[in-house]
């Protein structure tokens, strides 16, 4: 449960999420925060169109992807952004593979020469990525294809950009630019008590009105709470199993033994998780696994 004197949401839950970046009402705040971080390759994003989030494959059997948000600018170009709560096994495999999506969804039938619109994929992350642990300064990735032998971008319309929200430590004080603002929002929203005095800006008004708890009904505190129950749960369990790349099975709460091996692994942290209540949707999330995986591996289990 939200702790008693908690004032904001947490952006880093599911309904938080959604409700500051994710809903048509606040629209302004994600485009304000997408200007931000990407105008020095986009220009000015001026409106942004949301997307249907469950992407298909061409056939039935296909993989799909669930986004927590898709959506794209007046011209053409989309825009996937992403909260990860957790590590998770190969996590830039999945971020890249997401990123096929709305490149295969411009083609188009018949004649067609193949010009691409630019596709952003932003990964806002709850975690820092082992091979960058040592490295604390860096925080900010932003990742292109490039040639090796001449050190440039080869191909500028495929870009990943990832935030390594742990590293971000700045203090109000230290607060320099609006790029610098959004960041510590994200960071420390839940546990701000008043909108700091460095973030008055009209966006930022909005933003704290609109994660402030106590203006939300009973229907969407009760879905809050939920929400923050499901991040916590999750996280710990999540992080405890790919603590220092091992992996160890967590069984209500306990962890028992180590596990080896990379596909017994994920069966156990899916079992893992199926026994701490989650659905086979945020298992999947989780683990890197398929749905239909997760449900074949809880049948044998049974």
């Amino acid at each position: 449960m939200p702790r008693i004197q908690d004032k904001y949401i947490s952006p880093f839950t599911d309904f938080g999420f959604k409700k500051l970046f994710g809903t048509e009402p606040n629209k302004d705040l994600l485009i304000d925060f997408l200007n931000e971080l990407l105008k020095k390759d986009t220009g000015k994003i001026i409106d942004l169109s949301f997307l249907p989030k469950e992407q298909l494959g061409r056939i039935e059997e296909d993989r799909r992807a669930i986004f927590d948000i898709y959506c794209e600018n007046e011209q053409g170009e989309k825009f996937i952004v992403e909260l990860q709560k957790a590590k998770q096994n190969y996590f830039k495999d999945r971020s890249i593979y997401y990123s096929t999506f709305p490149i295969q969804s411009q083609a188009k039938k018949g004649k067609w020469n193949f010009q691409l619109k630019s596709v952003y994929t932003i990964g806002i992350l709850d975690f820092v990525f082992d091979e960058d642990k040592d490295d604390p300064e860096v925080y900010h990735h932003e990742v292109q294809l490039f040639d090796k032998t001449t050190k440039k971008v080869f191909y500028d319309k495929l870009n990943y950009i990832y935030l390594e929200m742990p590293k971000f430590n700045k203090t109000e004080e230290q607060l320099s630019n609006h790029y610098d603002k959004w960041l510590y929002i994200l960071k420390n929203l839940e546990d701000l008590t008043k909108r700091p005095a460095k973030l008055q800006e009209r966006v930022f008004k909005k933003l704290f009105k609109q994660a402030e708890i106590a203006n939300y009904s009973d229907v969407e505190y009760a879905e809050y709470e939920e929400s923050l129950k499901q991040y916590r749960d999750l996280k710990n369990c999540i992080d405890t199993s790919f603590d220092d790349g091992k992996a160890e099975g967590m069984v209500e709460g306990e962890i028992k033994g180590k596990i080896e091996g990379k596909h017994e692994n994920q069966k156990e942290n899916a079992l893992s998780l199926h026994k701490l209540g989650f659905d086979s949707k945020i298992i999947s999330q989780a683990i890197g696994l398929s749905m239909k995986d997760i449900k074949e591996i809880i049948k044998n289990s049974e």
